[in-house]
């Protein structure tokens, strides 16, 4: 299949911290792709640098065959309109109400009338099973799964091709975590968007990857499907997967308390 996505040998760093070191990474057309890691993996940066928050220092990040790197914003208005984001904390308008913030991007970029972005804010609430007796709410009036849920809405709102996913079930308790899974799964089907997914939840991992990739000090170190994520021995895997604190995964802390450790000797 064509990559919708492809990333080449992409390194960033912040004065001397280097957060991805050569990362390369390729997301077909239509798949669902995972990326785990533990905090400070340059999770973020990966996306940030797709979606051009972020420039690299160095490497490719093509996109519909369109190298971006260094591509200018106003250049980029093509390929940023087929592409839908559901940020971590949901990131909706205090001030707006519930249709005015799913139908954001119609209202800002389209000049799509009140009336029309009162529609697709309705069908897009619909397809993540809210109703329209939510349109005229506030955010603040909200709970936690259905911020996440209109979140998703707003991502859904103008099927996009590409949907990223920041961290889509933190802070949300297990069944809400189930709910929201399954509606990332179901929407991204009708839409056969192509998605790209940071967490650390396995349980996301297993509900909605098709594909997924290990990223460990900036480096993408091992990649595979359900298949082979359930069959794999891979010590690094293993150990992030079970959540264990000893492995060849260095844990923040690890080295202090290991030097520690020596000197009590």
């Amino acid at each position: 299949m064509t990559d919708k996505i492809s990333l080449a040998q992409v390194h960033k760093s912040f004065a001397s911290k280097q957060v991805l070191r050569g990362l390369t990474l390729n997301i077909e057309k239509g798949q669902s792709m995972v990326v785990i890691g533990g905090s400070g993996s340059g999770k973020s940066v990966v996306l940030k640098s797709i979606l051009g928050l972020l420039t690299p220092d160095s490497g490719s990040i093509v996109i519909d065959g369109q190298e971006t790197v260094g591509l200018a914003r106003e250049k980029r208005s093509a390929i940023d309109a087929q592409i839908g984001m559901l940020f971590q904390n949901g990131a909706l308008f205090d001030s707006l109400p519930v249709w005015k913030n799913v139908a954001f991007r119609g209202i800002q970029n389209e000049g799509m009338s009140e009336d029309e972005a009162r529609q697709i804010g309705k069908q897009a609430l619909l397809r993540v099973g809210l109703g329209e007796e939510l349109l005229d709410l506030f955010p603040g009036a909200l709970s936690g799964g259905m911020h996440k849920r209109v979140g998703l809405a707003r991502a859904i709102a103008s099927s996009p091709e590409i949907i990223f996913f920041d961290e889509p079930t933190t802070g949300l308790d297990p069944i809400m975590t189930d709910v929201i899974n399954h509606l990332i799964e179901d929407c991204v089907q009708d839409l056969g968007a192509t998605t790209l997914t940071i967490t650390h939840d396995m349980t996301s991992v297993r509900a909605i990857a098709d594909k997924t990739a290990l990223l460990y000090k900036g480096e993408i170190i091992w990649h595979g499907d359900q298949a082979a994520l359930d069959a794999s021995r891979d010590p690094f895997l293993h150990q992030f997967i079970h959540g264990l604190a000893h492995g060849p995964i260095e844990v923040e802390g690890q080295q202090l308390e290991a030097a520690l450790a020596e000197l009590e000797t």
